[in-house]
């Protein structure tokens, strides 16, 4: 979508650096910076009517009709009056104007809404609260806490300590981890001083917009001092400002040149494949049309000058030259043959599309209604390509997942918890109705968390030391912030959900974590307030993948506490725990199949001397000028080992319902899905595993991550070596396209592949020279993961799809980050999720869950396209054979331009007889049932190969019109030549002849029409004969008496209906040419049937075999992974928290003062069943969904290795 600003209207000057003067509007304005408001409306009230007039006369089919207009008001040429194509004509303009006009006003209260909203502006030394709209580059705006950022800021200063912010970037980057943003301490100590910020007057130069998220480069000269300016101390707009209570920024970018907008990417008018291969066909039909035009204007020369001078004697005429009557016949014919392509094909096309479209918004199977959120086809152009998808390219974070981490099974010292059994030691799946844990003996407990294995508060409550122990690690082992403004509400601030989902768990189960310190770890235990000294975080890196905290209990004792990896804990265990580790190795296996993120926690009692020495090294590595890092990991080793396993936790990293279902069930419809992601390459293959994307069956999953062209070159090489072994170097090629660019085939590879890379390295295999190398590759496997990919990126890699393969692309997103890719693509569909509604405003399609998207494709999709190509089929069929017959009238007519028909039937033929049949069958057909389409995802493959309606099947339409329009014309040519009625008299004049070539016509046609059909309703059955009736009805009407006495000129065929359709011979010459005309199809459907039948065929024939509607399939077992693959929370976690933490920068004002608030359990026990599962752990602070998906049952049972604690 193009956004300008509301001032800009002629094209600026390429900006190379921008100088910006805070709290200077004259000087700003200078520079004419775009303001920050938004503009994605195409039309205003003045410009709508010319603008839309010239785009829709820019499609050559309404140009043409123009043109007929012009030709029918010419007497000279004319034999049909100029209502014939005006009244289409205006009809099809206004329609097509109406549904232009609706969307852009739309548009128009969308950016009234963005532009509407209000912010607190420094303007004459006072905040004064202004619409974004009307912000400057250069002003001065103060933000609060759940704020969205109104523009591109350079933080100046903030509320916290240390002029820190805390800001979400999920409208960005999909990630909802917290981010730290710090000012620069000399704009910090301006503080909330609203003098001192008016008196600032900082300079700022920087590069010009851009769209480069990750990255930013300027000066701030202030007080006669440079500062330099980078990422780390920019708001970017779209963020939105969390945990903050105030900060302000200057206005650096506005409007569309925010890096936001900047990665909006540009609109293009998306047209379906049929709407392209349509104006082929229509200019193919326009050369059609001239050459009979052309051959019927040399039949009349000719005639003109070996018979015409006979018929002077009766029809005098001024000019008797044949090569000018030649010549004003050629362009009668071209009206009287202009139903070749009709108007009311274009009026027709959108009336279906609406209908398809309104289907969708009224599924009550895709309607959420949790969200109240229905279904919604924003636009209605588009539906038949629903039918015709191949590939999906799908965001992960709010797409395939919620958001949100559950702490969903843990084992402990051997004992694994989580799982529900029934009396016969069965394990029963969760669902709502599953009793859930009592926490009401912890005042301080999260209400959002639930769980259902009673046994592991009984232990906690019973004091077992080892789950005491556990949760006391998960307690203090962290980098996460906890706020409490009121007494015993807490809110805890994670840097990943994984970890918050973790502390969450241990606060309900009597662990709470209530502050800290640069210093200290404030914990409630058991009701009692305990506060750890922090002596030392040893921080996660992606080589280490794992955490420790040292920390002194209040007794005095020093303790190290680690989480990671398990094979990374594994290795640094004690040797006595050899025999726990095989026990939770096999809880961890279990876990790992059911596609949980595991982590191995353990913990050592350390000696006070040895710590002593550790630590002073630690200082002297710290502080170290060179590879201070190595030092650091050197110590970190050591201190690192003989570690006691204590167990380990499964978090499910929460994917909506249904997604795995849907994912099979578009693999099986042959779409290949690619998901596109920003997060982290082990965060997203391992959602991957989870929603059986990436299966362990698979023979490999490639990961390419080199840091080079060559490095990333050859890793393709290597796994398409590894794939298809004889595959040659060059890709191959189908014959050009337009505008030269080649197609790459599909390559067939025995097994199935998967393909992991991470964001540096597709910037490399996105460059020219190895997009084709990247794409061949990537095409060879059944999925794809681009991990930490821009939102530009995104966009890039369904351009490479659109440009080299012969497919239609769908993207489907829920953030601003995936506006760019739902526009590129040929469907955008959005997802009203937790990120904003920027991506349900930039789509073609939108709805609450992604599982909606195999019933949006496989039922709504597919029906559409199977509609439409019936529907072109058809209509091309019954207009070439009504026009056909006019040109083989002409060789019996002296090319004369004499129509074969009565004028009346010639208007009302597509506008009344045959415009209701048609479109019931376009708005009611479907081939099976939705439950079917379900069953046979293959159904849905031949719209991926357009075998439907293609230029095959046109020709093949225009052979049976030739042979059919030759049936109705010397069918009844012969039948009423020389023929007399029953009373003796004459019935071989020209009106009886119009009159029996215009029935035989219309009965063909519908009989066609019945045999197209698969599904007949009272609509559509009421639709068929009430079209025949019509017809009649108007017949008898228009040829009366009456008429003839009110009008003569325009009703001359008076009692021709009555004289002709009494005679038998004349319905019998009906019944015959209807027979002649649908024979030959139905003797192809029969061969084609029994000799080669189509996945249609067989599926309608199962349809018929049932003779019912089948029962919901049943529910198979699933069986479960057996998996070592297993990934670690760490690997959502990022480097150089723990540092924060240590410096005090991170921290907030010192927590309230308060008591434990804990009734202390002890030792009571409750009446309780033994089940388990399941807690929600939400990072932005939503409420979450806690409701069990409707999942398949599993017949594989679960079991528990216990063993007795350890003394």
């Amino acid at each position: 979508m193009s956004f300008f600003g509301l001032d800009c209207v002629r094209k600026k000057e390429r900006e190379l650096e921008r100088k910006i003067r805070a709290n200077d509007r004259e000087y700003n304005l200078s520079f004419k910076y775009a303001t920050n408001a938004i503009k994605t409306s195409k039309y205003n009230f003045f410009t709508f009517l010319p603008l839309n007039l010239f785009e829709q006369f820019q499609r050559i089919a309404n140009a043409y009709f123009l043109f007929l207009l012009v030709l029918q008001v010419i007497p000279q040429i004319s034999s049909l009056s100029w209502f014939t194509t005006v009244v289409p004509l205006i009809l099809v303009l206004t329609v097509t104007a109406a549904k232009d006009a609706t969307d852009d006003i739309n548009r128009h209260r969308s950016d009234n809404r963005v532009n509407n909203r209000k912010v607190q502006v420094l303007i004459d030394r006072k905040l004064r609260s202004e619409k974004w709209m009307n912000v400057q580059v250069g002003d001065i705006i103060k933000l609060e806490n759940n704020q969205f950022v109104t523009a591109d800021l350079l933080l100046l200063s903030s509320s916290e300590p240390l002029n820190l912010v805390y800001i979400e970037t999920a409208e960005l980057d999909g990630e909802t981890n917290l981010k730290v943003r710090q000012a620069l301490p000399v704009t910090g100590d301006l503080g909330d001083d609203i003098e001192k910020l008016a008196d600032f007057n900082g300079e700022v130069r920087c590069e010009p917009p851009n769209n480069r998220l990750d990255r930013f480069t300027g000066v701030l000269s202030f007080a006669g001092q440079k500062y330099s300016l980078d990422n780390e101390k920019i708001l970017l707009r779209g963020c939105t400002l969390r945990n903050t209570e105030w900060c302000f920024g200057l206005v650096l970018f506005g409007g569309p040149e925010t890096k936001l907008m900047q990665n909006c990417g540009k609109s293009t008018f998306k047209r379906t494949s049929i709407d392209r291969l349509m104006n082929i066909l229509v200019l193919f039909i326009f050369g059609f049309l001239a050459f009979m035009c052309s051959v019927l204007a040399i039949g009349n020369y000719i005639w003109e000058r070996n018979e015409g001078s006979q018929f002077t004697v009766f029809l005098p005429r001024l000019e008797d030259d044949p090569a000018f009557s030649s010549f004003l016949t050629f362009w009668s014919y071209v009206i009287i043959l202009n139903t070749v392509v009709p108007i009311s094909l274009y009026v027709s096309v959108e009336i279906i599309r609406l209908g398809n479209s309104f289907y969708i918004d009224w599924d009550r199977k895709m309607y959420y209604a949790r969200n109240d959120t229905p279904a919604e086809a924003r636009t209605t152009t588009l539906n038949e390509e629903l039918g015709q998808i191949k590939y999906v390219f799908s965001d992960k974070t709010g797409t395939l997942t919620q958001n949100i981490m559950i702490f969903n099974k843990c084992t402990i010292n051997g004992k694994c918890y989580g799982d529900v059994y029934d009396y016969t030691g069965q394990r029963l799946e969760m669902n709502e109705y599953t009793d859930t844990v009592d926490f009401s003996f912890n005042p301080l407990a999260d209400s959002r968390f639930v769980f259902h294995d009673h046994s592991l508060v009984e232990a906690v409550k019973l004091e077992n030391t080892e789950v005491h122990a556990f949760f006391r690690l998960l307690a203090l082992c962290h980098t996460v912030m906890a706020e409490e403004k009121k007494e015993g509400e807490l809110f805890y601030q994670a840097q990943s959900p994984d970890e918050g989902a973790l502390v969450t768990a241990a606060r309900n189960f009597g662990f709470v974590f209530r502050s800290r310190t640069p210093d200290s770890i404030s914990i409630v235990e058991m009701g009692k307030q305990c506060n750890y000294e922090l002596l030392a975080i040893l921080d996660f890196n992606n080589v280490r993948k794992r955490m420790s905290v040292i920390v002194r209990s209040p007794e005095g004792k020093l303790s190290l506490y680690c989480k990671g990896a398990d094979t990374i804990i594994y290795e640094r265990l004690h040797q006595s725990c050899s025999k726990l580790m095989d026990v939770t190795t096999e809880h961890l296996n279990e876990f790992a199949g059911d596609g949980l993120r595991t982590l191995a926690l353990a913990y050592k009692d350390l000696d006070e001397e040895y710590f002593n020495q550790w630590i002073q090294r630690h200082h002297e590595a710290n502080t170290a000028l060179e590879d201070r890092e190595g030092k650091l990991d050197q110590l970190y080793e050591e201190i690192e080992k003989d570690l006691l396993l204590l167990g380990a936790t499964a978090i499910e990293d929460k994917l909506q319902d249904g997604v795995p279902q849907t994912i099979e069930q578009l693999s099986k419809a042959d779409i290949k899905i690619w998901v596109l992601t920003g997060d982290k390459q082990e965060t997203a293959e391992n959602i991957g595993y989870s929603c059986n994307l990436l299966r362990e069956e698979m023979n490999d999953v490639f990961i390419i991550s080199g840091n080079s062209l060559e490095d990333v070159q050859q890793e393709l090489r290597n796994a398409r070596t590894s794939m298809k072994p004889d595959a040659a170097e060059n890709s191959e090629f189908l014959p050009e396209m337009d505008k030269g660019v080649k197609v790459v085939t599909d390559e067939v590879v025995n097994g199935e592949y998967g393909l992991v890379i991470n964001g540096h390295s597709l910037a490399y295999a996105l460059e020219h020279s190895l997009e084709l190398e990247f794409l061949r590759t990537a095409c060879m496997c059944k999925a794809v993961i681009c991990c930490r990919v821009t939102p530009l990126q995104k966009a890039q890699v369904v351009e490479l799809v659109k440009k080299y393969k012969k497919a239609v692309t769908l993207a489907i997103g829920d953030g601003a980050n995936d506006v760019s890719m739902i526009k590129a693509a040929h469907i955008g569909v959005g997802i009203s999720g937790q990120e904003g509604m920027q991506a349900v405003l930039s789509s073609d399609y939108s709805f609450a869950q992604f599982r909606f998207l195999q019933r949006l494709l496989l039922v709504h999709g597919r029906w559409s396209y199977l509609r439409m190509c019936k529907f072109l089929r058809y209509f091309f069929y019954k207009n070439f054979t009504f026009t056909f017959v006019h040109f083989w009238f002409a060789f019996f007519c002296g090319f004369s331009a004499q129509t074969v028909y009565d004028e009346w039937f010639i208007t009302l033929y597509n506008l009344m007889y045959t415009a209701l049949p048609v479109l019931g069958m376009s708005l009611f057909d479907q081939d099976v049932n939705d439950v079917w389409s379900f069953q046979h995802p293959q159904l849905y493959v031949p719209g991926q190969l357009n075998l439907y309606f293609s230029k095959k099947s046109f020709f093949k339409c225009a052979l049976h019109s030739c042979y059919s329009s030759l049936v109705l014309f010397f069918i009844p040519y012969a039948a009423m030549y020389d023929t007399v009625r029953d009373d003796g008299k004459d019935i071989a004049d020209y009106q009886s002849f119009a009159l029996l070539t215009q029935t035989c016509l219309l009965f063909a046609v519908s009989i066609q029409l019945g045999f197209e059909m698969s599904y007949w309703t009272a609509v559509n059955t009421f639709f068929v004969l009430g079209s025949l009736a019509m017809y009649f009805a108007v017949t008898f009407t228009m040829y009366s008496n009456g008429m003839f006495t009110i009008l003569p000129s325009a009703f001359p065929f008076i009692g021709t209906a009555r004289n002709s359709l009494n005679q038998p011979n004349v319905w019998l010459t009906i019944f015959l040419t209807s027979i002649l005309c649908v024979l030959p199809v139905i003797t192809n459907r029969f061969l084609m049937i029994q000799l080669c039948p189509t996945i249609n065929d067989k599926v309608m024939f199962k349809v018929r075999q049932a003779k019912a509607t089948p029962a919901p399939p049943t529910r198979r077992a699933r069986i479960r992974r057996t998996s070592s693959r297993r990934s670690g929370y760490a690997f959502s976690h990022a480097q150089g928290y723990g540092d924060l933490v240590t410096s005090g920068r991170f921290l907030r004002r010192p927590a309230l003062t308060r008591s434990s608030g804990f009734t202390h359990a002890g030792r009571t026990t409750t009446s309780f069943s033994p089940m388990g599962r399941s807690a929600g752990y939400s990072p932005t602070g939503r409420p979450q969904n806690n409701k069990v998906p409707d999942v398949e049952v599993t017949s594989l049972q679960m079991y528990r290795t216990i063993t007795d604690s350890a003394p």
